[in-house]
């Protein structure tokens, strides 16, 4: 039986609780307990598997938080040959703070939904003793917060991600690449990002970590409007960017906008795979606990 909390996965009702801890503890919670069924083994970002409690399995091996939750006992199997650093690149530039109409109002934008996504995903690492590094992007700085594991690293990175805010543009190659030095070649590391603005930097600083000793993703952020083009009427666009404006006639301009949309979302998945860098797309609009299941399924393939 799966445990899905909606009231509080549900992306427009996570939008409006200002709680960042509390969130990303609800949904890694959440997201744990339905795991147990789940055939996913592994270290760094796999989650292994659940199992119920059998007769000679060591006391210290039952989750007694999952107990408390449950009133079953359920032990947790893992197939790990050591701890691994899962890092977390944020893209933080203007185009991050689009989001969706047709969201509930003071829905989140894109880098709201990364704040949340990584510190749930960063949780989930160090429940299992991965260690999380940070390293939040924009042209006002560079949020780095150097890989540890345990729970009060945890909420470290929790708090930056508080403070983390957008910038106008993506910073320059060299200057990722100088703040990317300071990552270790062991692990896994995950960029989430539009890609709109800048993309061959972005692409350049995931080709630069690019190792045999280490998985590289690229997490393309997309809202629902992006992919539907769900506009009636004139419109009036604005890049976040360079604050160039539009107007144009929705009905006249849908063709055109999805046909482009898809020759860059494929040009993007190409890219990123000729260079072993797995693309994995994002729907900002949907259950967060969705996105981490695929996510492991896509996880699990490329291994």
């Amino acid at each position: 039986m799966l445990f899905v909390m909606h009231t509080l996965i549900n992306p427009a009702l996570l939008a409006q609780l200002k709680d960042l801890p509390l969130v990303a503890k609800t949904v890694a919670q959440g997201f744990l307990y339905g795991m147990h069924t789940s055939q996913q083994r592994g270290s760094g970002m796999e989650f292994s598997q659940y199992r119920a409690y059998e007769p000679g399995d060591p006391l210290s091996n039952i989750d007694w938080k999952l107990f408390a939750r449950s009133d079953r006992y359920f032990v947790r199997e893992a197939e790990r040959e050591s701890n691994i650093q899962v890092w977390f690149l944020i893209d933080a530039s203007a185009s991050m703070l689009q989001q969706s109409s047709v969201s509930v109002k003071g829905a989140w934008h894109k880098l709201d939904y990364a704040k949340h996504l990584v510190a749930t995903m960063s949780y989930l690492a160090q429940q299992q003793g991965d260690s999380v590094g940070l390293l939040g992007l924009s042209s006002h700085a560079a949020e780095l917060l150097p890989a540890h594991s345990g729970y009060q690293h945890w909420q470290k990175t929790v708090l930056h991600l508080a403070k983390l805010e957008s910038g106008t543009m993506f910073p320059s190659l060299d200057f990722i690449q100088q703040q990317l030095a300071k990552v270790r070649e062991h692990g896994v590391i995950i960029m989430l990002s539009d890609f709109y603005e800048n993309q061959d930097e972005i692409i350049g600083a995931l080709q630069h970590l690019q190792s045999p000793r280490t998985d590289v993703i690229g997490m393309q952020l997309i809202s629902q409007d992006e992919l539907s083009f769900a506009y009636k009427g004139l419109v009036h666009f604005e890049d976040r960017e360079s604050k160039q404006r539009l107007t144009l006639s929705a009905a006249a301009a849908k063709k055109a906008y999805l046909d482009n949309l898809s020759n860059f979302n494929l040009g993007l998945q190409n890219k990123l795979q000729s260079m072993g860098i797995t693309h994995y797309q994002v729907n900002i609009d949907e259950p967060m606990d969705a996105t981490l299941r695929r996510f492991l399924k896509v996880r699990a393939k490329s291994l």
